[in-house]
């Protein structure tokens, strides 16, 4: 039985470009799904599609049960939206914001006021209440925006992007926000830049490319897929960076010396996948100072999704601030979006 999220063969081209490439998705109640992916892999496409926001040119989708392309409106009642940019009306107070989404979703005037309250408060923004929104912050804007999505608690929840702008304590608020949302029954399709985002919040995790799916799994079987553990060395000096490479590659998993040794050169890091555990660590140690190589740090770890990321696709994730294309100008449209989201479901 297809979950609360379901999508079959998603298509979707923008000229040359072909955003969606028969995605699927299945996403049961009550869990997390982070979707991953670099620049332009079609995250945001696959979320406005899903929340009616844009038309496939091929493909199935059900969100809380229903047909989203013949339902779109019975399934803008069923959903929250939260976009890559906030979407509130500046010259509205905090306060006046979130009553107006709540009796745009019908909500008796009381109960919106109640309801705004409860979240002007969660989301820290209580002192702020009665100000007009073009007076707040960027990342105050942000948790109004989030709020707003929360307004009629839905049973199925968008988020793109929704941490980013936010200070590390609004983010962890965020985060227990989102907990206490799928404990109480909430499905969420979360998109994310921030690797360690996905790691806590997602019960599943899938790996966008290209418009494809090309992995899928829990963040350990994911894990598990890049390979065990990882050497870490931190070298004293720039110029020894060569001789610990060619050190370490003879360690690294591929063996014979041609395992891939990554360095970051501004901190003097280079890792290596390996397999051995501890006891490996007093080889390598012995091995760099055989060559005269000084170390300021070395340490065992398992692979973390930034690893997984860049085995998957063949490179770090890029954070938003970085970003162009689809999650430049699809995302602002998909911030607009929740707004029209709101405004029709009357």
């Amino acid at each position: 039985m297809p979950g609360a999220i379901y999508a079959e063969g998603l298509v979707k081209t923008f000229g040359d470009v072909r955003a969606l490439d028969g995605v699927d998705l299945d996403v049961p109640e009550g869990t997390v799904l982070g979707l991953l992916g670099p620049n332009g892999a079609g995250k945001t496409t696959a979320v406005r599609v899903l929340t009616t926001l844009l038309q496939p040119d091929r493909g199935k989708a059900v969100v809380a049960g229903i047909d989203v392309l013949k339902h779109p409106n019975e399934v803008r009642r069923s959903i929250g939206l939260s976009g890559q940019f906030a979407a509130v009306d500046e010259y509205l107070t905090g306060r006046e914001n979130l009553q107006m989404v709540g009796q745009l979703y019908q909500m008796r005037a009381k109960d919106a006021k109640v309801r705004a309250g409860e979240l002007l408060e969660r989301f820290n923004l209580a002192d702020a209440a009665d100000r007009t929104a073009k007076t707040y912050s960027g990342g105050m804007r942000r948790r109004l925006d989030l709020a707003a999505a929360l307004v009629v608690a839905p049973p199925v929840m968008f988020m793109d992007e929704p941490t980013t702008g936010l200070d590390p304590r609004n983010r962890q608020a965020l985060w227990e926000v989102i907990k206490e949302l799928v404990a109480g029954g909430t499905t969420l399709l979360l998109t994310t830049q921030y690797l360690e985002e996905a790691d806590h919040l997602a019960h599943d995790i899938c790996v966008v490319d290209h418009g494809k799916v090309i992995a899928r799994g829990t963040s350990d079987q994911l894990k598990a897929q890049t390979g065990g553990e990882r050497v870490e060395v931190v070298v004293h000096e720039p110029g020894m960076v060569p001789g610990a490479r060619d050190v370490l590659a003879r360690y690294g998993i591929a063996g014979t010396g041609h395992a891939e040794v990554s360095v970051e050169e501004h901190t003097r890091k280079l890792t290596v996948p390996v397999a051995g555990g501890a006891k490996l660590l007093a080889e390598v140690i012995r091995d760099l100072d055989a060559v005269g190589v000084e170390i300021d740090d070395i340490g065992l770890r398992r692979p973390t999704l930034d690893d997984v990321f860049i085995s998957l696709t063949g490179h770090a994730a890029e954070r938003l601030d970085e970003e162009n294309g689809e999650n430049g100008e699809a995302g602002e449209q998909g911030g607009r979006g929740r707004k029209r989201t709101k405004e029709t479901a009357k």
